[in-house]
């Protein structure tokens, strides 16, 4: 399992892993009853507290993507895919309607933000 982390970016660490897992699974790289990394050995692999590890691994259960067994480990549970990718894109969305709002603040016009959207996406294709 890879998972990376961005110090520079404005999301906690814990998040960066809850999205990443869940990416994993969605992507069918995890399935059901695959077994994560203890909260140790992923600590220890991306060099942050057993805590915060500790924290993504509690929201992902928390949210029903894993189930954890005392003394055996963390596993990924059944999932609906097409249910998580629905999450995603909500989630997509919410942070779309965040930055349009905020640009139309600031004074953006509709075609700039549409301009800067279209630009940021073409920049990220390479």
């Amino acid at each position: 399992m890879k998972i990376i982390i961005n110090s520079s970016l404005m999301v906690p660490i814990y998040e960066q892993i809850v999205d990443q897992i869940k990416t994993l699974i969605r992507n069918g790289e995890l399935k059901e009853n695959d077994n994560l990394p203890s909260v140790r050995v992923l600590s220890r692999e991306l060099k942050i507290s057993a805590l915060t590890v500790k924290k993504a691994y509690d929201e992902l259960e928390s949210e029903g993507f894993t189930v954890t067994v005392h003394g055996k480990g963390t596993y990924v549970a059944a999932t609906n895919t097409q249910l998580l990718l629905e999450e995603q894109k909500k989630e997509v969305e919410t942070d779309l309607e965040a930055a349009i709002t905020k640009g139309r603040r600031c004074g953006i016009s509709d075609e700039e933000i549409r301009t800067l959207f279209d630009l940021i996406m073409e920049e990220l294709k390479c």
